[in-house]
């Protein structure tokens, strides 16, 4: 499979977030990662993006960029909202999920804009 990207653009809303959940997974599943890798995806992109988006949503639109390779798929969020927005700020528990069922991740602020990075690889063991 040659490298490839997919782009998802969407109202920053919660209720929409199922359509990057599972617009990743699958992403996922076109890797053959197995059942436990995919939802481990869906987890770390629900925790990822209701960090820039918030449980109650923010005027903006969040832009999800899935770029898939041979081996892994990294999703790259960013959060162009109206108005002053706190910087994303995890909570311990979803530190500790992120760290669990992805092989890395960041989140954080340039500018105005806020943005997470994770990457998922296939296991070797399938």
């Amino acid at each position: 499979m040659s490298p490839s990207e997919v782009e998802l653009d969407i109202p920053a809303s919660p209720e929409l977030l199922r359509v990057a959940r599972l617009t990743a997974a699958s992403l996922a599943g076109r890797l053959q990662f197995s059942y436990e890798e995919i939802e481990d995806v869906k987890i770390a992109v629900d925790e990822l993006c209701f960090a820039l988006v918030g449980t109650k949503g923010r005027p903006g639109r969040l832009t999800l960029r899935y770029q898939l390779d041979d081996e892994s798929l990294t999703i790259l969020g960013t959060g162009t909202f109206e108005g002053p927005v706190a910087d994303p700020v995890p909570s311990d528990l979803s530190r500790q999920i992120l760290s669990a069922v992805v092989d890395g991740y960041d989140l954080g602020r340039e500018g105005d804009t806020l943005h997470f990075r994770l990457v998922k690889r296939r296991s070797t063991e399938q």
